[in-house]
């Protein structure tokens, strides 16, 4: 399993989902209509194109990818990918519940909307001052696969999402910039080393295409992976420059060689090495 940004679009739950589907009472909301709702067919052709690229993703996620507002690039989609029979549920609202079974996505599990409303199938929102930042598209009785269950669903990115929503549980660290907004994780972004690789001491940080490591206990001390040892107490070089991302009290720094990040603490200065290629854990 990849460690980095790519596996880790589909993230970790924000609450635990039984196999039956349980869930809390708030997943569907009454809401408040957006300005502008989607008026577009819910039962779009989709094509899976192994790529992450904002059309890519657009192509895979049919209706749920045309139904977002994002600030930037859409983030994340796929679809359709069914549920076996026997899984679907009795209701639109348990179909919604399967998605978030199947697919343990890094979205809310509360407060959606319903947008549309079709006979076969239903668009599910979550919304962020009007404008549909997750959207998901649930069918009924699909070929082989009774019931209601997920069809396709997209999502912008987490800095779009309220902070309540991002923080904790193990997700996406999100950056701030010099002007204190929100960075796309697209651009910037922090995580803590998988437990089930025993790389939990370790973290590791995304920016400018360049991965740098955290490892104060030298996890990676004897792989060729990184450029170098992390320095705990480090001295920041003259040519270090503020690139103004700050997450808590870390501010980072860079060189123009970009060879090692160097974050700031208020115990310090630490200078975190590169990624000299990608890894991953079984």
């Amino acid at each position: 399993m990849r460690r980095g940004l790519a596996a880790a679009t589909v993230l970790v739950a924000a609450a635990a989902v039984g196999c039956d589907g349980a869930s809390g009472p708030d997943v569907v909301i009454e809401g408040t209509p957006p300005a502008t709702p989607y008026r577009g067919p819910l039962d779009i052709a989709t094509k899976e194109v192994d790529a992450s690229t904002p059309r890519a993703l657009r192509t895979a996620s049919g209706a749920a990818g045309r139904a977002l507002e994002c600030d930037g690039e859409i983030y994340w989609g796929g679809g359709p990918d069914g549920w076996n029979d026997g899984d679907g549920g009795d209701s639109p609202e348990d179909g919604l519940r399967l998605f978030f079974h199947m697919f343990d996505p890094e979205v809310p599990r509360d407060g959606y909307r319903v947008e549309r409303r079709e006979a076969d199938r239903v668009l599910y929102s979550y919304d962020v001052g009007g404008r549909t930042k997750v959207a998901v598209v649930v069918a009924k009785d699909q070929h082989g696969r009774p019931g209601w269950g997920p069809e396709t669903n997209a999502s912008c990115d987490p800095s779009e999402l309220p902070a309540s929503v991002t923080s904790g549980q193990g997700r996406h660290e999100i950056w701030t910039g010099a002007d204190g907004r929100r960075v796309p994780v697209s651009k910037i972004t922090s995580f803590a080393g998988a437990e089930h690789c025993g790389w939990q001491s370790a973290h590791f940080l995304t920016v400018g295409g360049r991965t740098y490591v955290r490892d104060p206990y030298g996890v990676f001390a004897h792989d060729s992976v990184l450029t170098g040892r992390y320095d705990g107490d480090a001295v920041m070089p003259a040519g270090a420059h503020d690139t103004g991302y700050r997450f808590g009290d870390r501010r980072l720094w860079l060189t123009d060689d970009g060879d090692t990040a160097y974050v700031r603490t208020s115990h310090g200065v630490e200078a975190w090495p590169k990624e000299r290629r990608a890894f991953a854990c079984a």
